[in-house]
């Protein structure tokens, strides 16, 4: 899997991250796109992973503080799931959080549904559920270490 970053919103990289997310959010979920495509994407810096050239997910980082990244939209087109991409997905935010930003923790609003994949990787619920575009989710967050 190769992954490409931006904070450039005209560049590929951001496009195939917008086409995930309308794919998966949009369409999936019926997501209302005002809630979607928000004042936080020039803010953000856009993940996209590439299977054999093609996108296979995506996900966008906000760093909130100096020790904390808020890890938000994170998505896998379908016919990608239950093959590990969210796990690599998973790694590289990791990476990126630790040694580009320099964060001490991730957090994020996880759909209630993928509660069980965060925790797979250390991540832990905190606090009372809420409705975010109509979702259940939760409040997750995860201390990483620094190497």
């Amino acid at each position: 899997m190769l992954f490409k970053m931006t904070t450039d919103t005209s560049t590929t990289t951001y496009k195939d991250s917008l086409s995930i997310r309308k794919i998966v959010f949009i369409e999936e979920q019926h997501v209302d796109e005002t809630l979607e495509i928000d004042e936080l994407e020039e803010k953000t810096l856009h993940i996209v992973g590439y299977l054999e050239g093609s996108p296979a997910c995506t996900a966008r980082l906000y760093k909130k503080d100096v020790s904390s990244t808020k890890v938000q939209r994170v998505a896998v087109l379908k016919e990608y799931r239950h093959k590990g991409i969210g796990h690599l997905l998973l790694k590289e935010i990791e990476r990126i959080a630790q040694t580009e930003q320099n964060s001490d923790r991730l957090v994020l609003d996880s759909q209630d549904h993928a509660i069980p994949f965060y925790e797979k990787y250390g991540y832990q619920v905190e606090g009372e559920g809420f409705l975010d575009a109509n979702i259940p989710h939760h409040f997750m967050q995860k201390e990483i270490d620094k190497h």
